[in-house]
């Protein structure tokens, strides 16, 4: 045999091996990339809670809340949908069965949430990104819109979010205009009831890797 041909033999045989191995290596890489995960909302442990004012007294609560956020491959939030029951309001401060009874069943009256027509709040989220504030130990701002009794707004919430071992939590507070969503009754300061427009709203949610 030629010194040419064993020559054009011995660079082909390493071009197919180098070949063989970058083929392997990219299967490899692509089996242990890792791509968009969805993480879901644990209903045991996650709440809204929420505080509403009168100016000499108020009350405290919670609802459930369900849904998922989206990741991409580098863990960082890029989405997620939320939906709020609201026939799951619960009372922390009353302590008579009764006059707890009767407080949640006025606020899922019309003069309130009206659930008979609009049963479940929603946040779907549209931005996500860091954020720092010297008097916050929040480390993200979550913008979204939320809907509420038939009207959709944008609001913006400052949130501690973290990721460990499969799971993200998020907590954060905020305050929300009830006005703003057409939660009008008992809004006269002159009234025999007048409750503050700001509802004080603390997340306290958990996050599961689904599947």
């Amino acid at each position: 045999m030629k010194a040419k041909t064993k020559v054009k033999i011995k660079m082909k045989t390493k071009m197919y091996a180098a070949l063989m191995a970058l083929s392997v290596f990219t299967a490899c890489s692509d089996k242990d990339a890792t791509g968009p995960t969805d993480f879901k909302a644990d209903e045991e442990t996650s709440a809204v809670e929420w505080k509403g004012s009168a100016p000499d007294h108020f009350h405290t609560g919670a609802f459930q809340v369900s849904g998922n956020l989206q990741t991409n491959a580098d863990g960082k939030i890029t989405g997620g949908d939320f939906t709020i029951p609201i026939a799951s309001i619960s009372n922390f401060d009353l302590t008579d069965p009764a006059i707890r009874e009767q407080l949640l069943s006025h606020l899922k009256s019309p003069d309130f949430f009206n659930m008979a027509v609009h049963p479940n709040a929603e946040f779907h989220i549209t931005k996500v990104e860091a954020y720092g504030n010297t008097a916050s130990s929040a480390n993200t701002l979550i913008t979204g819109d939320f809907t509420m009794i038939g009207q959709t707004h944008s609001i913006r919430i400052p949130a501690v979010i973290k990721t460990e071992n499969n799971k993200i939590s998020a907590d954060g507070a905020f305050r929300l205009n009830r006005l703003q969503w057409g939660m009008n009754s008992f809004n006269d300061p002159a009234g025999e009831l007048y409750i503050l427009p700001d509802i004080d709203i603390t997340l306290k949610l958990n996050f599961k890797k689904s599947g």
